[in-house]
């Protein structure tokens, strides 16, 4: 594999929020776990929710961290979004119900 290859799978590897929340860890990683405690959320959504584990950092730097990790990861498109009422609301979009319908052997 050439380098060029080694720094897109870098940049695109899949997302997975950490299991618990570290006030260690970068803000990829926190803000991801924000938006999994909450499931679907704007970058002021995940923002409050952020206020929950990182009291001393002024809100506003929170939603610039939240709004700056969302539409980086979205634009890339390793989170989905839907636009809501001018705002993205972002997921992590889990499967939650199993696919239906099967393949024709014959058509492969």
């Amino acid at each position: 594999m050439n380098k060029a290859d080694q720094s897109f799978n870098e940049q695109f590897k899949p997302v997975a929020p950490p299991e618990a929340y570290h006030p260690e860890a970068d803000w990829q990683d926190k803000v991801l776990y924000a938006l999994a405690q909450l499931g679907e959320g704007t970058a002021p959504d995940v923002a409050a929710k952020l206020t929950e584990y990182e009291p001393e950092v002024a809100p506003q730097e929170l939603h610039r961290h939240a709004e700056q990790v969302l539409m980086g990861l979205y634009e890339k498109g390793l989170i989905k979004g839907a636009e809501q009422d001018g705002e993205v609301s972002y997921n992590l979009s889990k499967i939650t119900s199993p696919n239906v319908g099967g393949t024709d052997p014959d058509l492969l």
